[in-house]
């Protein structure tokens, strides 16, 4: 066992290396090189559609095998639609302003000195990953088009796709110029790799992880280097008193039914007192219809049949068709509620009145914050970033979707002619 630990460790050791060496080279690579690589990708991805999704076949199979949830196994699949996002992602990366060089603020001061601070990239990036095989895709074009080096470690469920992915990717942007080992996969399911990966304080800047908690929490606890977590998703949206009913209930089941196995589904919804009898009784039969489990406070099992809600389900994020419900008295009890047990990823009011929507936006501590809309939005794509590495609950560094300025940092330079401090 020693013997594979160390052949392992040189393994990390190589790719960190050559992730560090590439990331010199992409420091000074032109804007025009960057988009004609993400182009040929994203060529090179439409072409490759079967082959893709033959590799991705053979993670379905082993999924279904290891008897993933319906959820899980829609997060893992590639369909043609699916394919397509990817494609046009990095095309949309592509089109958008180079984040590198840019001038965030300069001064001159009194003594003659010209002080600038401009963005530059991180240098390597560490992406580890769970179930979503198009996260390859995305967070390589960001790490390309923002002048980093990138190391992939996605789940060993989508290992199949992961690593077909990732070959597309490096042998059209290397076809175009990319420094060779700008991009590298993490080929081994060895669950002993994230462990090594996690040392490489040396070579990788950062590391993002998207996954379960479990794996967030082991990477916290584990990593040597600085960390922007994609932490759970426990969304919320508040049906307001003076909501328009028929916009929250296609709000509400746009937010929980979509999609109910990304980090941006609704987990919890909360319904004002004065419009609970109406609102529950009229989206119940929409809810069991699509087979969704409703667990309620008391007052919610006054006018529904539901399981009776915990304590534990409010800080659930289910990643399932399980939807919590709590009636509320006011948009303060809303508010307090969110910032006790939401993870401060996305959250929404639906409302007519002004003033409480105003007073949510300033008052709910996350991320994201809606009026009016699906929490389904989140998402870099959906905000004009072209895709996103996650969505960072963090506060140090970035918040929300992570892309293209996310992932650089500033540089201060400081032109003088002569200046010396006395």
């Amino acid at each position: 066992m020693a013997v594979l630990d160390k052949s392992l460790r040189e393994e990390l050791e190589q790719i960190g290396r050559q992730a560090r060496k590439a990331s010199d080279g992409l420091r000074s690579m032109t804007r025009a090189l960057k988009d004609d690589a993400l182009l040929e990708v994203a060529k090179r991805l439409r072409a490759s559609k079967a082959a893709l999704q033959a590799e991705n076949k053979k993670d379905l199979e082993a999924g279904r095998e290891k008897g993933l949830s319906s959820p899980m196994l829609d997060r893992l699949e590639l369909t043609d639609a699916r394919i397509e996002a990817m494609a046009e992602g990095l095309e949309v990366v592509a089109a958008l302003p180079d984040p590198v060089g840019d001038i965030v603020s300069q001064t001159v001061r009194p003594n003659g000195l010209r002080i600038a601070q401009i963005r530059q990239p991180l240098g390597v990036v560490g992406i580890i990953y769970e179930s979503r095989p198009n996260v390859t895709a995305d967070a390589a074009g960001l790490c390309l088009k923002s002048g980093n080096a990138v190391v992939l470690r996605g789940g060993s469920e989508a290992i199949h796709s992961n690593i077909a992915i990732a070959k597309i990717f490096i042998e059209g942007a290397r076809s175009a110029g990319v420094p060779e080992h700008a991009v590298q996969i993490i080929t081994t399911t060895d669950r002993g790799a994230v462990g090594e990966m996690l040392k490489l304080d040396r070579y990788i800047d950062v590391i993002v992880p998207r996954g379960g908690k479990s794996l967030i929490e082991r990477i916290y606890d584990d990593s040597r280097i600085p960390v922007v977590a994609h932490l759970d998703g426990i969304c919320h949206t508040y049906v307001h008193s003076s909501a328009d009913l028929a916009m929250a209930k296609a709000i509400c089941l746009n937010a929980k039914l979509q999609r109910p196995g990304v980090c941006n589904a609704m987990e919890t919804m909360l319904v004002d007192q004065s419009v609970a009898e109406v609102f529950l009784k009229d989206i119940a039969g929409d809810f069991a219809s699509a087979d969704c489990e409703l667990r309620g406070c008391e007052r919610t099992g006054a006018i529904l049949d539901c399981v009776p809600a915990t304590e534990e389900d409010w800080r659930t994020e289910y990643l399932d068709k399980i939807l919590s419900i709590r009636v509320v008295d006011s948009l303060e009890e809303a508010i307090g509620h969110i910032n006790e047990y939401g993870s401060h990823h996305s959250d929404a009011i639906v409302t007519e009145n002004y003033s409480a929507a105003e007073r949510f936006l300033d008052a709910v501590d996350s991320a994201t914050v809606y009026v009016n809309a699906s929490t389904y939005f989140t998402d870099g794509f959906q905000f004009g970033l072209g895709a996103e590495l996650g969505i960072s609950t963090s506060k140090l560094h970035c918040r929300g979707p992570m892309a293209l300025k996310e992932l650089t940092s500033l540089k201060w330079v400081i032109r003088g002619d002569g200046q010396i401090r006395t």
